[in-house]
């Protein structure tokens, strides 16, 4: 339960000083620990009744291997999980930045699902034109922005305004930029991210 009256969902936390990190979806937010008021126990749910002894003794079928990711959840589920983030969390980036279109490509010539500049993915040795790649070179810049600001406690904001806006932006204002477009976008994707919270 945090502060606000929201609710968050997580698998587990860990208390780390001031800080709290919740872990869900194979990642982890880090938020204060004066944001959360308390903790709250999910009922259990009741374990599937055995199998008959006969469908038990039945031999296992051969395994199957899965097709690779390929719809746009795929990807942010399968980059997301790659690069230890909240599945919801990638995809609401996603959604925010390309309406969960592969082929989407900005004016400013931002390319693909999670929208990077060719130089950007350049530097992150992925093929933007690849969604696959886009998505997990999406991931990596996300997750290299919150170590960025792993210790401060707007650590999520000034990271998805540097994945905006730039981190350069960020340290010129010393924090998020009075961009509207940047602010809007920091918006849409808490707004999605939570909207995926409380529909879990």
């Amino acid at each position: 339960m945090l502060a606000n009256g929201s609710r968050v969902h997580a698998d587990r936390h860990e208390v780390d000083g001031a800080r709290i990190r919740l872990f869900s979806d194979g990642g982890f937010t880090q938020i204060p620990a004066s944001a959360i008021v308390s903790f709250e126990q999910e009922e259990a749910v009741a374990p599937p009744p055995p199998l008959p002894s006969a469908l038990a003794a039945a031999p296992a079928p051969a395994p199957t291997v899965p097709p690779g990711p390929s719809t746009p959840a795929e990807l942010a589920a399968h980059a997301a999980k790659k690069y230890a983030l909240p599945e919801s969390f990638v995809r609401s980036v996603m959604n925010a930045e390309s309406g969960l279109h592969p082929d989407a490509l900005s004016p400013k010539g931002a390319i693909g699902l999670m929208q990077l500049m060719p130089e950007t993915a350049k530097q992150l040795g992925v093929n933007p034109k690849n969604p696959r790649e886009n998505a997990e070179g999406g991931a990596q810049y996300l997750h290299d922005l919150l170590a960025k600001y792993e210790g401060d406690p707007d650590q999520v904001l000034l990271a998805l305004a540097a994945y905006n806006a730039g981190p350069a932006a960020v340290a010129r204002y010393h924090g998020v930029p009075p961009y509207r477009e940047t602010r809007e976008y920091i918006l849409r994707v808490l707004k999605n991210w939570d909207r995926q919270q409380q529909s879990r």
